[in-house]
């Protein structure tokens, strides 16, 4: 089972950015919609953002549009997580994962292949 790598999370003071990169290491990804999902402790893992094969259309959670950015770069089999004006609440592990199944892009039971995950931490 193929799985992705993400990487870029670390420690940052609220209102800081750090950017998430998520790698697959096969060209067949390009062909899927990607997406971000992060799971606070005590918590349900939840939807971030989702970029589909071609680039767009791109979905967000109400509770990161306008602060997140997610891209996607098939040359490379890598998507983006640009976050900026993060908050407390966004601490958590971040993972990415291709959507292989059918369902919403919202609901993670449409993704499989999940990586290991990347902790964000944000200090107030």
């Amino acid at each position: 089972q193929v799985q992705l790598v993400e990487s870029g999370g670390g420690l940052v003071q609220a209102g800081g950015s750090l950017r998430l990169s998520c790698a697959a290491p096969e060209r067949t990804f390009s062909s899927y919609t990607l997406g971000w999902f992060r799971q606070a402790p005590g918590k349900e893992r939840e939807f971030v953002a989702a970029v589909s094969a071609n680039g767009g259309p791109i979905y967000y959670a109400d509770s990161v549009k306008g602060r997140f950015t997610i891209s996607r770069d098939n040359a490379k089999n890598t998507v983006y997580l640009q976050m900026n004006s993060l908050k407390p609440e966004d601490t958590a592990v971040y993972y990415c994962a291709p959507k292989l199944n059918s369902g919403s892009y919202y609901d993670l039971r449409a993704y499989d292949n999940w990586g290991q995950g990347t902790q964000v931490t944000v200090s107030s």
